[in-house]
C-alpha cells in the first residue's frame, strides 16, 4: 500500500466497472455517466490504496475528461504536485500568483531561483514569508547570509532569518514601499542620476502621456506611444495635475508636472508624473508639496508612512538608502522575496513594491517568476461563488467617470474574460494541495488532502506514465516558456486602471475589497 487514501465507496465501485470493462476510460466513463449511483458512492471515508492503482484512477478520469469534455476541465491548483502532469495534458493550472509581476514586469518575466538568492547581495523578505523560508529555501538564505548577504524582514511579525526587522501593521506595506520610492527618486534620480541609463533604455519613464483637461486642472489620459530623449521635460511650462490619493477615502492630490505640446494636446513623461505622485518637489512647479521628508500630511514621506504602518521615518530611510546604494554598487543584485500581504489591496501593494526594483535597475529580483494560468480567486468566483450584490465602483478614485458605476465584480470579470482575459471552464476534475471553498459543483473527481476529497494525490510520476498509455503514448508537455522580453512599464495604462487611480503606484489603507477588484483583470 502506498500513501494514497481513497473513498471506500468510490474505489469499490471503480473496480466492479474496471473488472468487468477491463479499460480504465471506459469504466470511469461508465462510473460517472450514472451520476446518481456516482454521487451516493461520495462522501464515504477514505481507506489505503496502493500507489498504481492511485495513479490508474486519476489518470483515467483525467483522460476521460480531456477526451469528451476538453483538457481544460481538468484543473489543478499550481501548488499541487499533480500541477506538471495537468499543465502537461492542457488543462487548466490556477495559480495564486499576484497579477502585479506581470503588469509591471512583462508577461513570463523570469524571476531568481532559489540560487540567486544566495548570490544576491541585498534581500527584502516582505509579506508572510516565515513559513516560505523556513523551509525549502532556508539553505538558500543561509548561504547568502554567509557571504555577506544583508536580509531585511518586512512583515506583521519578526523572524530570525533576517539581519533587520521591519514590523507594519497588518494591510499598511504598500505605504512603506512608497516612501522607500519617494526617497530613490529623490536621491537616485533627482540628487544624483546612477539609474538614469537605466530607466532610459528598460522602463516606460521616458515615455510621453496625454493631459486630459478637468477643472481645474489635468488628469493623466493614455500614452502617445512615443518615448522623449530626456526622462523629464523639466523647464518647460508647467501645469498642475489631479492624482488620487486615498490614506484619508478617495481624494484629490494637486501637483504640477512640466508640459509640451504636441499637436493639440499637453504631454508629459511617465517620469515627471511619477515624481508628481510620490510627491517629490522641484522647484517652479505648482501644487501642494511635501516640506521634505518629516512632512507627516502630505504622501509619501518617510514620516507621513509612520503613521499608518508604525516604521519608524528613520528606518524608512534608511532602508531605501541601503537598498538603492547597493543596486548601484553591484548592478542590480537586489531581490525581493515576496509574501502574503494581509489586505484585500494586495494587488496595489505588490505594484508600488515592483517600482521600487524597476528604479533601481533590479528588475530580475522578483523572486516570483511568471507563472502562466488561471488566476484562482477570479476562477473560484465565476465558477463557484453565486452573484453578488458588490458595487465595484465604491473603489474607484474621487475623480472617476462612472465606468464601475452600480456594476458587481462578477459582471466585470465576464467582461474581462469576453475580451479575452484568461479563463478555463468549471472543472470536472480538480486537485488542490490545500483544502479550498466554496468549491465549483459538479466536480467528478476531487484531489485533495483532506476527508471532504475523493482521493489524496497520488504520485505525479505514476499519473504521467498511466495517462501517455491511456492517451496512445502522447508525450506530456512541460508547461511554460521562455520570458518575453520588453520595457517595465510603472504606469500601467488600462481605462479600468485610470479609472481606479491605480495606473500609477499608490497606496489604498487596509478595510473593505472587493474578491475580484478591476484592476486583478489587466494583463
Amino acid at each position: 500500500m502506498g500513501g494514497s487514501q481513497v473513498n471506500q465507496a468510490l474505489v469499490r465501485l471503480y473496480f466492479e466497472v474496471r473488472d468487468g470493462l477491463r479499460d480504465p476510460v471506459a469504466a470511469w466513463a461508465k462510473l460517472t455517466g450514472n451520476s446518481q449511483l456516482y454521487q451516493r458512492a461520495r462522501g464515504e471515508r477514505r481507506v489505503p490504496l496502493d500507489d498504481m492503482t492511485a495513479a490508474e484512477l486519476t489518470a483515467a478520469a483525467m483522460a476521460y475528461t480531456a477526451a469528451c469534455h476538453g483538457a481544460e476541465q481538468v484543473a489543478a491548483l499550481a501548488s499541487s504536485p499533480l500541477a506538471r502532469v495537468v499543465g502537461g495534458l492542457g488543462g487548466a493550472v490556477l495559480t495564486e500568483h499576484p497579477c502585479a509581476p506581470e503588469q509591471v514586469l512583462g508577461p513570463r518575466f523570469a524571476g531568481p531561483g532559489a540560487d540567486d538568492w544566495a548570490r544576491a547581495a541585498h534581500v527584502l523578505l516582505w509579506g508572510e514569508n516565515n513559513r516560505l523560508v523556513r523551509t525549502a529555501d532556508t539553505p538558500a538564505v543561509i548561504a547568502g547570509r554567509y557571504k555577506g548577504q544583508k536580509v531585511v524582514a518586512i512583515g506583521t511579525h519578526p523572524t530570525r532569518l533576517s539581519d533587520e526587522t521591519l514590523v507594519v501593521r497588518p494591510g499598511t506595506d504598500g505605504a512603506l514601499a512608497m516612501a522607500m520610492g519617494h526617497v530613490l527618486l529623490k536621491e537616485f534620480f533627482l540628487d544624483r542620476t546612477p539609474f538614469a541609463a537605466h530607466a532610459m533604455e528598460r522602463t516606460d519613464l521616458p515615455f510621453l502621456v496625454r493631459l486630459r483637461e478637468r477643472e481645474p486642472g489635468f488628469v493623466p489620459g493614455g500614452l502617445t506611444g512615443g518615448a522623449y530623449g530626456r526622462l523629464s521635460l523639466y523647464g518647460a511650462e508647467a501645469v498642475e495635475v489631479l492624482l488620487p490619493r486615498f490614506d484619508f477615502g478617495p481624494g484629490v492630490l494637486r501637483r504640477g508636472v512640466p508640459v509640451l505640446r504636441d499637436g493639440g494636446e499637453l504631454v508629459t513623461t511617465v517620469f515627471d508624473l511619477l515624481l508628481a505622485a510620490y510627491g517629490v518637489a522641484r522647484p517652479g512647479l505648482p501644487g501642494v508639496w511635501p516640506d521634505g521628508y518629516e512632512d507627516r500630511a502630505e504622501p509619501y514621506t518617510p514620516a507621513w508612512q509612520e503613521a499608518y504602518t508604525g516604521v519608524a521615518a528613520s528606518r524608512a530611510l534608511k532602508t531605501a538608502r541601503e537598498l538603492g546604494v547597493t543596486a548601484e554598487k553591484t548592478g542590480g543584485r537586489c531581490v525581493i522575496v515576496p509574501g502574503r500581504l494581509e489586505t484585500p489591496h494586495a494587488d496595489t501593494a505588490y505594484r508600488a513594491m515592483l517600482a521600487l526594483l524597476v528604479l533601481t535597475g533590479c528588475g530580475g529580483g522578483w523572486a516570483q517568476a511568471g507563472q502562466e494560468g488561471i488566476p484562482l480567486v477570479p476562477y473560484l468566483c465565476l465558477h463557484a461563488c453565486g452573484e453578488d450584490r458588490s458595487d465595484v465602483g465604491a473603489l474607484s478614485w474621487a475623480l472617476a467617470e462612472g465606468l464601475f458605476a452600480r456594476r458587481s465584480a462578477r459582471s466585470v470579470l465576464l467582461e474581462a474574460v469576453a475580451d479575452g482575459w484568461p479563463m478555463a471552464p468549471p472543472p470536472r476534475v480538480l486537485a488542490l494541495p490545500r483544502p479550498i471553498y466554496p468549491l465549483p459543483p459538479g466536480v467528478d473527481l476531487l484531489i485533495g488532502p483532506d476527508e471532504h476529497c475523493d482521493l489524496s494525490p497520488p504520485d505525479p510520476e505514476l499519473v504521467a506514465e498511466a495517462l501517455a498509455k491511456l492517451a496512445g503514448g502522447m508525450p506530456l508537455a512541460e508547461p511554460g516558456g521562455p520570458a518575453a522580453a520588453g520595457r517595465m512599464r510603472l504606469l500601467v495604462d488600462h481605462a479600468w486602471m485610470h479609472e481606479y487611480g491605480e495606473a500609477l503606484p499608490t497606496y489604498r489603507p487596509p478595510g473593505l475589497g472587493l474578491p475580484v477588484k478591476p484592476t486583478q483583470l489587466v494583463r
